[in-house]
């Protein structure tokens, strides 16, 4: 597949939560079965560059998220719900003339994904979750240490700080500038927006609800969403299988993407 998106399609959404219209660009390379791919938290489309490259051939990606990338429109005072990223998720599809597609949700994007697959469960075909949790009070919670690297993310110290929750110091130190990809975007509201998306999310409800055939990724050594959260998901999600990568942190998308190609590859069928 080509390294650069073969298309851009901006698709007006959904205002609510915004200071004016929103228009979400949807970044789509290659062609077949569509595959969906939902960001972290304030992470650009340029952090699924090594998952869109890894997938097999004959495949259709789609990359999207409110705020970030080539996106227009900031959020107004009310902020933005992991529910509102779901609605878009609907909307880019519906603009691309697809009724069903598969969904592959990493870290905030797996929250948005179980909004996805539980309210709309006839847009999507199979579900992959990747490092991501349940939310609300059952959300197995980072360590203090994690948090005050996450509220300083925007120094120095923080940002080594953050890439070392993503990746092992060995590899990064070998792929600066692929670390250096998954760090915080946007302006400091979209950032705000989409931290209170992330963090005010409570999918716990609609888990028993979602009604494809999902897959549940984790790093081993996870420490900004502990795998403890893997095992809630899987038990909670009828039928839902479970893959723990011994070694990987957060970044396992990138940092073990070979590897993960395939297993999604191969659930993708």
């Amino acid at each position: 597949m080509p390294t650069e998106p073969t298309a851009r399609v901006l698709v007006p959404v959904d205002p609510a939560g915004a200071d004016g219209p929103v228009e979400v660009a949807a970044d789509v390379t290659g062609t077949g079965p569509v595959v969906l791919l939902l960001q972290g938290q304030s992470l650009g489309p340029e952090t699924a560059a090594g998952l869109v490259t890894a997938l097999p051939g004959r495949t259709r990606v789609v990359v999207h998220t409110r705020g970030t990338g080539a996106s227009t429109g900031g959020p107004g005072p009310d902020g933005w719900t992991t529910a509102l990223f779901a609605a878009d998720a609907v909307a880019v599809l519906d603009a691309l003339g697809v009724a069903r597609a598969h969904v592959h949700g990493f870290s905030m994007g797996g929250r948005v994904a179980q909004v996805l697959a539980a309210r709309f469960p006839e847009r999507v075909d199979r579900l992959v979750l990747g490092a991501t949790g349940p939310g609300g009070a059952q959300e197995v919670p980072c360590d203090d240490a994690v948090s005050r690297t996450l509220r300083h993310a925007g120094s120095a110290a923080g940002r080594q700080g953050l890439a070392d929750l993503f990746f092992t110091p060995a590899w990064s130190a070998r792929n600066p500038e692929v670390a250096a990809r998954f760090a915080p975007t946007g302006t400091p509201r979209v950032r705000r927006a989409h931290h209170g998306a992330s963090t005010g999310h409570d999918g716990w409800h609609l888990l028993p609800l979602v009604a494809a055939r999902t897959l549940v990724v984790h790093g081993g050594d996870d420490r900004l969403t502990p795998p403890a959260n893997a095992r809630l998901l899987a038990d909670r999600i009828p039928a839902a299988e479970l893959v723990v990568l011994d070694g990987a942190r957060h970044g396992y998308v990138e940092e073990f993407r070979t590897q993960v190609a395939g297993l999604v590859g191969d659930f993708l069928g």
